[in-house]
């Protein structure tokens, strides 16, 4: 399943960054091994905005019970967004995978090679992936991300006949995107 995860992740960060743009942050929870779905984060506004945009990613990890995560988010646009600074390699694609019992922080360096640019500036790139430093147990974490990865094994309590689903609905129409397994389909 990681390997999955990790060869979906990088095939869309050469979709995004082809078309000048890099995926926001994501999640994707699993309960006892089966995806849930993938969440991307809201649009945001730099700031305090973003640091809660982020965490709450959590709040489907969390209805739903998983017993795992996985987070992906690039280096420099979570530190832009956060106004926090760059910590570790970068420009890199960062994805950990997280139980209640710790963290393993993997990174996918890359460097960028010029496609083409618009008339207006915009840069389309192909992200050239370099060797990947060997994995991070308890490696350090952004503080959004952390959070992130905390808040998912928080159980939620909602006094409602269908957490998940009241959950979902919510993050929806803060515009969050979510796309759910068809295990987890509503």
């Amino acid at each position: 399943m990681w390997n999955t995860l990790v060869g979906m992740m990088k095939d869309a960060y050469t979709a995004g960054l082809g078309e000048g743009a890099v995926p926001g942050p994501l999640m994707m929870p699993l309960v006892r091994g089966e995806l849930v779905g993938l969440i991307w984060v809201r649009p945001l506004h730099v700031g305090q905005d973003a640091l809660a945009g982020i965490a709450e990613l959590a709040n489907i990890a969390a209805a739903a019970g998983a017993d795992e995560v996985v987070l992906a988010w690039e280096t420099h646009d979570v530190a832009t967004a956060c106004q926090l600074p760059v910590v570790g390699p970068a420009p890199c694609l960062n994805m950990v995978l997280a139980t209640r019992e710790g963290h393993v922080l993997h990174q996918f360096p890359y460097t960028e090679q010029l496609l083409s640019r618009s008339a207006e500036g915009w840069a389309s790139v192909a992200p050239d992936w370099r060797p990947a430093p060997a994995p991070q147990p308890g490696g350090e974490l952004v503080p959004p991300i952390q959070a992130a990865v905390n808040f998912s094994f928080t159980p939620v309590e909602l006094n409602h006949p269908d957490p998940f689903g009241v959950t979902v609905v919510l993050m929806e129409e803060d515009g969050y995107r979510i796309s759910l397994t068809e295990a987890f389909a509503r």
